[in-house]
C-alpha cells in the first residue's frame, strides 16, 4: 500500500500530470482538499472509490483515514492543490507516515505561481532584470515566519517576490516592500489562476491595494512584485545567442 501525494494543480482540472491522473484512477481511496482541488478530478477515481474531503479535517483525522487505508492494503491518492512542495502541509503528514511505517511517494503538480505567471504572460526570470524568484508568505493567523524571513529582509535583494496566502493583507505587503522596491515597482495579483473565474490585476505597489479592494479579492490569490512584470528593455538570453559556441 502507498500514499500518493499528488499535486492537483492551481485550479483548472486539466492542469495535472498524466502520472497524477493515472494514480487517481488506480487508487481505491482519494483524499482531497475540497475547497481548493477541482471536483472534476474526482471523475478519474475508480467507480467505487472512497472519496474524503479533508477541508474540515484536522491532521489526526487525516492520518486516521490514511491508516485505515493502510490496514486495508489499498492505495490512497492524496490530492494537494498546486504543487505539494510549497505551502501544502505535506511535510507533517509524511513525518507521521514515517513514524507509522506507511509508504508514500510524491507526484509534483503545477504550482499556483507558475499558473499566475502564465496568465500574466510573463517570464519571472528575465536577463539583466531579474534572475531570482522568492516564494514566501507573511505571518498572520498561520505559523510564525522564521527569523530573517520577513519582507524587509527578503526584499533587500529586489528579486522578484511571489507571495502566497497574503492578499488579505495587501496594505501590509505594500508598506513592507515599498522601501526596497519603490512605490512605482510593478505589481500584479492573480486570483483563482487558470480557472474560468480568474481575475488578473496589474499595477504598481502604489496602486495595487486599491485594485484588490475594488475587485473584492480576499483569498486564493498570488501577489507578484518585481521589475520583470513590466520591463521589456532587456537583452536576449545567451541561450539562443548567435555568438554562443554550440
Amino acid at each position: 500500500m502507498t500514499v500518493h501525494f499528488i499535486g492537483a494543480g492551481p485550479g483548472a482540472a486539466d492542469l495535472i500530470t498524466v502520472r497524477g491522473r493515472d494514480l487517481i484512477a488506480s487508487s481505491p481511496v482519494c483524499l482531497y482538499a475540497g475547497a481548493l482541488v477541482p471536483v472534476e478530478l474526482l471523475d478519474h477515481c475508480p467507480p467505487d472509490a472512497r472519496k474524503v474531503d479533508t477541508a474540515q479535517l484536522n491532521l489526526d483525522e487525516i492520518l486516521a483515514e490514511l491508516t485505515k487505508a493502510h490496514e486495508a492494503g489499498v492505495d490512497v491518492a492524496r490530492l494537494h492543490s498546486g504543487d505539494p512542495s510549497v505551502f501544502s502541509a505535506m511535510a507533517e503528514q509524511m513525518r507521521r507516515l514515517d513514524a507509522l511505517g506507511i509508504a508514500y511517494d510524491v507526484t509534483p503538480g503545477v504550482p499556483a505561481y507558475a499558473a499566475a505567471a502564465a496568465s500574466l504572460r510573463r517570464e519571472l526570470t528575465v536577463p539583466e532584470v531579474g534572475q531570482t524568484v522568492i516564494l514566501t508568505r507573511i505571518a498572520a493567523r498561520a505559523t510564525a515566519m522564521p527569523p530573517g524571513e520577513d519582507l524587509a529582509t527578503l526584499g533587500a535583494s529586489r528579486g522578484t517576490i511571489v507571495l502566497h496566502l497574503a492578499v488579505q493583507h495587501i496594505e501590509r505587503l505594500v508598506e513592507e516592500l515599498a522601501p526596497n522596491y519603490g512605490v512605482d515597482c510593478p505589481a500584479a495579483v492573480v486570483a483563482r489562476a487558470s480557472r474560468e473565474d480568474e481575475v488578473i490585476l496589474r499595477g504598481t505597489l502604489e496602486t495595487i491595494a486599491a485594485q484588490v479592494h475594488e475587485a473584492g479579492i480576499r483569498r486564493t490569490a498570488v501577489v507578484i512584485v518585481g521589475q520583470v512584470l513590466a520591463d521589456d528593455n532587456f537583452p536576449d538570453s545567451h541561450l539562443y545567442s548567435t555568438t554562443r559556441t554550440r
